[in-house]
């Protein structure tokens, strides 16, 4: 595998995987693809090379752990242009979901308690996860159970626009519950 620095506008790419082409190819045999797809058969790099050098195009080596390696005979700049387009359109399209936290206590007050709800609906009509989460401090590790009654309601109140996908679980002090919007699932 080679390294090569490619520099840009004034920023270092570094690609860290490149196809070999034309001279660099030194297998004796190759299997040889033409241009338009078809088999060419199998033959010597220098007898690819001069066919590719005919046609004004590249000998590329796509598949080099075959028996015999796979060249094909293609306009590498344009192969490159297009896979970047390629890769410039799926980073584009792809969309990280965050995850946005959620605390709530166990003597929330109804106001609070609804307007915890009203910040987890936007959240999730934004596309991402909600973590509620209830942090029981000192006698309130003796009443557990108020703490699960107010994530029920919680995720009721949540019911139409999340399904819930980790359920209300007690870890040490804490009592985490997990909501994804209803479109996601």
């Amino acid at each position: 595998m080679r390294i090569i620095f490619l520099f840009q506008r004034g920023c270092l790419n570094i690609s860290a995987k490149e196809l070999q082409i034309n001279e660099e190819i030194r297998d004796r045999e190759l299997r040889i693809i033409g241009s338009d797809g078809e088999q060419l058969g199998i033959m010597s790099a220098a007898e690819a090379l001069k066919i590719a050098e005919e046609k004004n195009l590249d000998l590329v080596k796509i598949a080099p752990q075959a028996k015999p390696p796979v060249c094909k005979i293609m306009d590498y700049g344009k192969y490159r242009f297009e896979k970047a387009k390629r890769e410039k359109e799926a980073r584009k399209n792809q969309r990280i979901v965050e995850i946005k936290e959620i605390r709530l206590s166990v003597n929330i007050d109804t106001h609070d308690f609804d307007t915890k709800v009203g910040h987890a609906k936007r959240f999730l009509a934004d596309g991402n996860k909600v973590k509620v989460s209830i942090r029981f401090r000192g006698r309130e590790m003796a009443h557990t159970n108020l703490g699960l009654e107010i994530m029920d309601r919680f995720a009721q109140a949540c019911a139409e626009s999340a399904s819930v996908e980790k359920a209300a679980k007690l870890e040490g002090r804490s009592m985490l519950m997990f909501l994804v919007p209803k479109a996601a699932k």
